[in-house]
């Protein structure tokens, strides 16, 4: 049975990250440098001068498939504690995994119908 102060470690891990965070933005900010120049604030790549406008149209089915990929991707980190603590959760766990299943699998269905995966379209 998990009491509230099973959940502890998370939240102490928790707060360490976004510590880390805070003070690396923080001493990122205090010990960079600020001096702006021509030279420094100019576009580079690879050696080349940039020439023309760096705004171009960019097809919506790249970002949905960024943002899918995001999705699918974060649905990972989900099924990492229930691989863990499998045998703990009994029945009740399964079942809610396989709720979770059934309604990531609605919506991969639901993007398929769409067709946000198709690019020849």
């Amino acid at each position: 049975m998990q009491t509230p102060d099973s959940y502890i470690p998370i939240m102490l891990q928790s707060a360490v990250a976004a510590g880390f965070v805070v003070l690396t933005l923080i001493l990122s900010y205090l010990l960079g440098p600020r001096r702006s120049t021509k030279s420094k604030d100019a576009n580079f790549e690879c050696g080349v001068e940039s020439q023309g406008d760096a705004r171009f149209p960019v097809s919506v089915k790249y970002f949905m498939t960024a943002i899918l990929f995001v999705l699918f991707d974060v649905e990972i980190v989900f099924f990492y504690p229930y691989a863990v603590n499998f045998k703990e959760m009994g029945a009740q766990g399964f079942f809610a995994v396989i709720l979770f299943v059934a309604v990531f699998l609605s919506g991969f269905f639901y993007v398929l119908k769409k067709g946000a995966l198709e690019w020849d379209k």
